[in-house]
């Protein structure tokens, strides 16, 4: 029947307090504040918000209202947090998160003193001018580079960056990311890096999206119902132009002086970890956590401002969960060409020697239009970088150099170095280091117990890395899987909110686990392993595991915890 309900959890004092302060601040009545405030609430619609100074932690949203602070909330309800709300103006209001926190939902982010005054510095300066507010036709709102264009470029690119993982994590645990269709636009695992918004004018960028703003329209303008077919091709125009516009803008960069070299890539600025992020996809679901996990990844990304932009306006802002198939598969088709700049981006920093061989690499058997636009006649650089290279594989050096470039905001904590135990620390390294086709046979996550009497166990995750050749087919991925390839990414810790197995084990079995995985070559295989090693949903020892592993998970990441979805918890 389930547990009885026992009412609303009331709001204490000094939450009230902060909602209040917060109610005031995004409610301003000049065109600067009720810009910044619409774009504020468009960026931060999906996420649990939660105020610094609250001990309880507890979790608010922020929705549209039409009623203003003070009195009862009237939600405006719309499928997108920028449709129009059929009234003369709406009003941005703090309520409370009355569901429960799921892992694959969950997307905390705090308000705090700190950062209201970061907001008012990066979009409310003397040198702010909004002569008129943006409408909500679909031309205007779903372009956030004709909306937003009289906030401060550089404001917007440094909120999107102060809480990068925030805003990539909308990507992954937004509605958009559901299933294998969606997710096998990515690459297994993958880094992230940025673009130093120092790095370039804000001036020179802005003139350059003011010229290139038709280019960078996004299929959310056509709506909720579009032919897939009629749009695609519109879009592929566009960013053919667009890719080849930002060639040039960077050639001529180059020319007049600029260093294409670590100093374009944004360090944090000594303080911040968001400056470096591993995503890993899981099939079907996806991960983002901060820090350069694993060993270097075949592919990587270096996002700047346009293109974060339009990723989160493709994927969160615009995309329509009840659009037609014609809205989602041009959402799905649009991130090819987001992915590849953000490979592009990256591709441009080895040397000029190694660039088409490494596109060549990663889009392996992917058609020669594809290719293009990563690096070819789309998108191209012919300026060599302005690092000193000297190993025959700068890809890994370029990684490498990345790493110190950002030591001092690296997150570590999902690093198996970081184990203590150095007997412990060994064998999980080995079984890291396992590769091949027969790690297939694995679940895509494993949540590993390490427990031996009179010590508190150790949690760990182990994901498994799919090799691909490339990741371009939308309906035959099997088509492009490298099996060879294949790897294992083992961390201390909880990455992914859907556990396919949930294993339980003691220290000395370790080596016996690695055994076993090199030897896989069949389903029995597996089985066997299984039998020895795993505690299946079957199994009466397989509650008091997960109130131990949920417990754990509090434990580990007290801001990011949720429940767990056992919905793909396999029974093999």
């Amino acid at each position: 029947a389930g547990p009885p309900y026992g009412g609303d959890e009331p709001v204490a004092p000094a939450q009230e307090r902060a909602v209040r302060e917060w109610g005031g601040f995004l409610n301003g009545d000049s065109n600067p504040e009720r810009l910044m405030s619409r774009y504020l609430y468009e960026h931060l619609f999906l996420g649990q918000l939660r105020f610094d100074a609250d001990a309880r932690r507890r979790a608010f949203r922020l929705v549209r209202s039409t009623t203003p602070p003070g009195r009862p909330v009237v939600l405006v309800a719309s499928r997108r947090p920028y449709d129009d709300p059929g009234v003369a103006r709406v009003y941005y209001r703090l309520v409370p998160e009355g569901e429960t926190l799921l892992a694959k939902t969950h997307m905390p982010y705090e308000l705090s003193p700190q950062r209201m005054a970061n907001f008012r510095a990066w979009f409310l300066g003397p040198e702010v001018k909004v002569p008129s507010l943006p409408g909500y036709a679909p031309e205007t709102a779903a372009n956030p580079f004709v909306a937003f264009r009289d906030l401060p470029l550089d404001g917007r690119y440094r909120f999107l960056l102060d809480e990068a993982q925030f805003f990539v994590m909308t990507f992954i645990k937004g509605p958009v990311c559901r299933g294998q269709l969606a997710l096998d636009v990515i690459d297994d695992r993958f880094w992230v890096y940025f673009v130093d918004p120092s790095s370039r004018s804000s001036t020179a960028l802005a003139a350059f999206l003011e010229r290139e703003a038709d280019l960078l329209r996004l299929p959310a303008e056509r709506g909720s119902s579009s032919l897939a077919l009629a749009a695609w091709v519109g879009h592929a125009r566009r960013e053919k132009l667009h890719l080849q516009a930002k060639s040039e803008a960077l050639e001529q960069a180059a020319a007049a002086g600029r260093k294409i070299d670590l100093s374009l890539i944004w360090d944090g600025e000594g303080r911040n970890p968001n400056a470096a992020l591993t995503v890993f996809r899981h099939f079907d679901s996806a991960t983002v956590v901060k820090g350069l996990v694993g060993e270097a990844p075949k592919t990587a990304w270096v996002i700047d401002y346009p293109l974060l932009e339009r990723i989160y306006y493709l994927l969160v802002a615009g995309y329509d969960v009840y659009g037609n198939a014609g809205h989602q598969l041009n959402s799905r088709l649009y991130m090819d060409f987001l992915r590849m700049e953000g490979e592009f981006n990256f591709i441009v920093l080895l040397p000029q020697a190694a660039r088409r061989a490494t596109a060549e690499h990663w889009y392996r058997e992917a058609p020669e239009e594809i290719k293009a636009h990563v690096y070819g006649s789309y998108a191209h650089f012919d300026r060599p970088s302005d690092i000193a290279y000297r190993s025959a594989d700068p890809q890994r050096e370029l990684h490498a150099l990345l790493g110190r470039h950002l030591a001092p905001v690296l997150e570590r904590r999902h690093d198996l170095a970081a184990v203590p135990d150095a007997a412990l620390r060994r064998d999980l390294q080995a079984l890291a280091a396992s590769r091949g086709a027969g790690l297939a046979w694995l679940p895509e996550v494993i949540f590993l117990r390490v427990a031996e009497p009179g010590r508190p166990p150790q949690y760990f995750s182990v994901l498994r890395d799919t090799g691909h050749k490339n990741v371009v087919h939308m309906v035959a991925e099997a088509r492009a899987l490298a099996p060879a390839e294949n790897a294992l990414t083992v961390v201390p810790g909880f990455l992914g909110a859907y556990p396919n197995a949930l294993f339980d084990l003691r220290p000395g079995d370790l080596p016996a686990l690695t055994t076993a995985v090199a030897a896989l070559a069949s389903e029995a295989d597996y089985r066997r392993l299984a039998d020895r090693f795993a505690v299946r949903r079957t199994d009466p020892r397989f509650w008091a595991l997960s109130d131990d592993l949920i417990e754990a998970y509090a434990r580990w990441a007290p801001a990011e915890a949720g429940l767990f979805d056992y919905g793909r918890l396999e029974d093999r």
